[in-house]
């Protein structure tokens, strides 16, 4: 069964979108099957993988609102083993119309479910899982499709989407920008993932936070680093992302860095990231990582 990531923070700017398609992409070199879910509604993922995110047919909208199966909206990304579920403009609107709906919280959970048919990951609150549950065969993977990882981009906030997601998971990484007031905002998100924990998703875990847009320039950098490291011990990851030129080229061409700039301090740092991630989860016997 596939191990699923969100990847969440409520501020803005800190790097959730490129940490989730890089790390997603050195994954999928190193042959594990991966799905990136984009439940952003700015739809950041699905550009940066080389989606027109204005001509997708289906999208996270259909899969939270219009019970519409999991494999009829997967799309190939062209990269092997490396596929996504796009988001689209029409995702904005869909906090609104989850409010009204029986277990709300609960729906990416049940659309995920199929990626786990031995696993009948059921809430408190919950009945059934939807009658539906197996779809059929859509763009680039279908209900046979099987993954090792699922990472979760979500949006800025701590609304639904965002809900859902937690929801949906099994752990949370948190990108956290190396500047200042990096620490505000860390308390919140935690104690809402304790919420979801206590309500939702008795599972959910803090699968560690990851140090971006690091300047080996500055001390303030440095500093921040050694901050978090000291309000988290144990849970900050040891690769830092560094603040990269490359890495913000990158998405306007549709490419992960490992492909743009595979060489470049970006590139390396995310494919550290990815073995951290290998090794923690057990996995790394399991792939060929040079």
């Amino acid at each position: 069964m596939p191990i699923i990531y969100a990847l969440a923070n409520q501020k803005g700017g800190v790097g959730k979108t490129t940490t989730a398609v890089n790390v997603g992409a050195c994954l999928a070199q190193w042959g594990q099957r991966v799905l990136v879910v984009d439940v952003d509604p700015q739809a950041n993922a699905t550009s940066s993988l080389g989606i027109d995110k204005r001509a997708v047919r289906l999208s996270t909208y259909d899969l939270l609102v219009g019970d519409v199966p999991l494999p009829r909206i997967v799309q190939a990304t062209g990269r092997e083993r490396l596929s996504l579920v796009p988001a689209s403009p029409s995702l904005a609107g869909a906090t609104v119309e989850l409010v009204n709906m029986p277990q709300r919280e609960y729906r990416l959970r049940r659309a995920l479910a199929v990626l786990r048919p031995n696993e009948l990951r059921l809430g408190k609150h919950e009945e059934s899982v939807p009658g539906d549950i197996q779809g059929s065969e859509g763009v680039g993977g279908g209900a046979d499709e099987q993954y090792d990882y699922v990472l979760i981009d979500c949006p800025p906030s701590l609304g639904l989407l965002t809900v859902n997601a937690l929801t949906a998971t099994d752990g949370v990484v948190i990108p956290v920008q190396c500047e200042y007031l990096a620490l505000e905002g860390l308390s919140q998100l935690s104690r809402a993932i304790d919420l979801v924990r206590r309500a939702l998703n008795p599972t959910l875990q803090l699968r560690g936070l990851v140090m971006t847009m690091f300047d080996t320039r500055t001390t303030l950098s440095r500093q921040v680093v050694e901050e978090v490291q000291r309000h988290f011990p144990g849970r900050v990851f040891r690769a830092i992302i560094p603040r990269s030129v490359r890495l913000s080229e990158a998405p306007s061409y549709g490419e992960p860095i490992i492909t743009y700039a595979p060489r470049s301090a970006g590139a390396l740092a995310y494919a550290a990231l990815a073995r951290e991630l290998l090794v923690g989860d057990g996995r790394l016997e399991l792939v060929d990582v040079d």
